[in-house]
This record gives structure tokens, C-alpha cells and sequence, in this order.
């Protein structure tokens, strides 16, 4: 009993590490929850709020990224100590070739700076359990280079070339600032309709419409079908909205700067907007045809290269569609997409054709 004693308060000492060496450098930095509630998964936000406090007496200067992945990591972890997988779209977003805007906040002795991250940006939780979480702030932003890729620091921003692998993680001058830890609890999917997915009413056929388990590659031509058909209720049934609603940095943060019953105004604007080409128009776009080229997919992830074509004037244009998927309770939703132009081409290589 005393030998298991000691092992545990070891433990103690061995996880306050971080918090100490902090609190001697006179730079706190901490973290909790923003509206602590019941989690389930794939449901809601995970809202964290992270403070830096300046203890020290002279001012602490660092440098803030519009894109908060930029700046701060999660190290999320099971209750058998496993790391958790990172978001799909944390992947995405710090694997591509870009700018990263960042602004430099200063914090005079005794003034502190807090902002508002929601966790399911960082860990992609597919399993209902017991977690810990830890943050790290990077004052220099983190460099996601790897050994063969060069990243340039300017003032006004960060570039990054070819070859990053999200992975490699490092701060750009000093060591990351390491945070306090969060227990954190995650439930099951509550059972909303069949199989967990909510259902959806077909007004042109006057019945309920269900997520089908439809591969990948199927999904797509799903919604390339409805679009070409105007079935608007078929067109969004496999859209995470939600997901592609916070792709960028400014929407994801008024995102997390509403209610819930805000969130779901956002949502149904969202929708409303796509249905008339307000915002990311090229998916509303109607093809005369289209070509699935490629699939790849893992357990959780997918990605469909597709060839669409539109009628533009007299020509006809090409561009190839890239549509993002993840699984979640055995059904793939798109999460994000990309365009890309091929050219123009005399004729189409088939009939649109297409029907339910």
C-alpha cells in the first residue's frame, strides 16, 4: 500500500512539471473549460478557454496566428496514456503550402490574454471514454517543417514550403509553454433516429429520407445526382454542414462565439446560402456530367477526385472536384471540398443521364 502511495505521488510531481517550469519563467499559462457540460461524440463543440498571464516583471511579447492551430496544440490522451489522433482538418490545415497571418500581442506584468478553441479542431474523438488534455502555447508559432522543407518568419506572416509534415512540431525560437491538464469525459452517441442519424423529410417524395451506408465514392455521385436534379433535401443528406461552416478561422471563431441556438441560425443561413450560390458557390454549380476518377479511403477518411463538367457560354469547362469525407457511425458525410480548372473541351464524353 505505501509502495503504490509513493508511485502515485510521483506521478503527481512527474505531471506538474510543465505547470512549474512555467510558473518559474513568471509566464502562466492555463486552460478550462468554457461551458462545461455532457459530451457526447461527434456532438457539439468541446469549448477550452486558454489564458496566458504575464507573472513576470517585465512584458512578455508573442506571437498570435489567425489560424489558432498555428499557435497552440492539444496533447489529448486516453486513459491508458495513447495519444489521440489529430482532426482530419488539423491534418489538412497545417499539411498545406501557405501564409500564416499572425499578429503580436504584448502583455505588460499582471495583465493576462484569453481566446476560445474548441478541442474537436485538434483530436478526432471516435470513441466514447475518459481523457486528459494538456495545451501548448507556441510564442514564435509553431513550424511545421520537415527537415527537407524550408519555412521563412516575416512580420507578416509565416511561409511554408513544400514537404510539411504535420507531425513534426516544434517552436520556432525557445520551448512551448505547457499548460495545466483537463479530465475530460466523452459519451456515447445519443440515439436520435435509426442508427443514430437524424432523419430528413424528402418533400418531392412525402417520405423520410436516411443516411444510407454508401461508400465514398457513392456519396459523391449521391449529391452530384441530387444537385443535377434540384433535390435540394438529397443534395445536403450527406453534408456535414457544421464542418464545412467552420473551415476557416473567422466563421470557426464566430462559430464558438455563439449559442446554441445561434449556432443553429448560422447553420440554417449557411444552408439557405449554398442553396443560392451566396457562399462556396462551386459546389451549388449544376455539371451537365461528371467522372468519378479516384477514391482513397482509410477507416475514418476519404477523399474523391471527381471531373465534373459545365456548360460555360459556348464552351464547356472542365474542373476537377476534390470531396473530403469522414465516417462517423459507419456513414460517410462530405466535409470539405476543393476546385480546381482543366480547361475547356468541345464536347462531352457521354450522357448526363442519372436518376434515383
Amino acid at each position: 500500500m505505501r509502495q503504490r502511495y509513493i508511485m502515485v505521488t510521483l506521478a503527481l510531481i512527474l505531471m506538474g512539471l510543465p505547470q512549474l517550469a512555467g510558473a518559474e519563467s513568471g509566464i502562466e499559462f492555463s486552460i478550462r473549460y468554457f461551458d462545461r457540460r455532457v459530451y457526447h461524440v461527434d456532438c457539439g463543440p468541446i469549448l477550452v478557454q486558454l489564458t496566458i498571464t504575464n507573472n513576470s516583471p517585465a512584458p512578455f511579447r508573442f506571437k498570435l496566428a489567425n489560424e489558432r492551430a498555428f499557435s497552440v496544440d492539444f496533447d489529448v490522451r486516453t486513459a491508458a496514456n495513447r495519444p489521440v489522433e489529430a482532426a482530419a482538418s488539423l491534418v489538412r490545415l497545417r499539411g498545406q503550402s501557405r501564409q500564416v497571418f499572425f499578429r503580436e500581442v504584448s502583455l505588460s506584468t499582471g495583465e493576462s490574454f484569453s481566446f476560445i478553441e474548441d478541442l474537436r479542431d485538434y483530436a478526432a474523438f471516435t470513441q466514447a471514454g475518459s481523457f486528459v488534455v494538456q495545451a501548448r502555447l507556441f510564442p514564435q508559432l509553431i513550424n511545421p517543417a520537415a527537415a527537407q522543407s524550408e519555412v521563412v518568419w516575416q512580420s507578416g506572416g509565416v511561409t511554408g514550403g513544400p514537404g510539411i509534415n504535420p507531425g513534426a512540431l516544434v517552436a520556432a525560437s525557445g520551448q512551448p509553454l505547457g499548460s495545466n491538464r483537463l479530465a475530460l469525459t466523452i459519451r456515447p452517441q445519443p440515439v436520435i433516429g435509426p442508427d443514430g442519424i437524424p432523419l430528413e423529410l424528402d418533400v418531392a417524395a412525402h417520405a423520410v429520407l436516411v443516411r444510407e451506408r454508401l461508400p465514398p465514392d457513392e456519396v459523391v455521385s449521391y449529391i452530384i445526382r441530387a444537385r443535377q436534379l434540384g433535390h435540394w433535401e438529397r443534395f445536403f443528406l450527406y453534408l456535414d454542414l457544421e464542418a464545412m461552416l467552420t473551415r476557416d478561422g473567422y466563421r470557426r471563431r464566430q462559430w464558438l462565439a455563439e449559442s446554441e441556438e445561434g449556432r443553429r441560425r448560422m447553420l440554417a443561413r449557411y444552408r439557405l446560402d449554398l442553396q443560392n450560390a451566396e457562399v462556396d458557390g462551386a459546389i451549388s454549380l449544376i455539371p451537365l456530367y461528371y467522372v468519378i476518377e479516384r477514391t482513397e479511403y482509410t477507416a475514418r477518411e476519404g477523399r474523391v477526385i471527381a471531373t465534373q463538367y459545365f456548360r460555360e457560354g459556348m464552351f464547356i469547362q472542365r474542373k476537377r472536384y476534390v470531396w473530403y469525407l469522414e465516417r462517423r457511425d459507419e456513414i460517410w458525410t462530405v466535409v470539405d471540398f476543393s476546385v480546381s480548372l482543366l480547361g475547356a473541351v468541345d464536347s462531352l464524353p457521354g450522357s448526363a443521364g442519372g436518376g434515383w
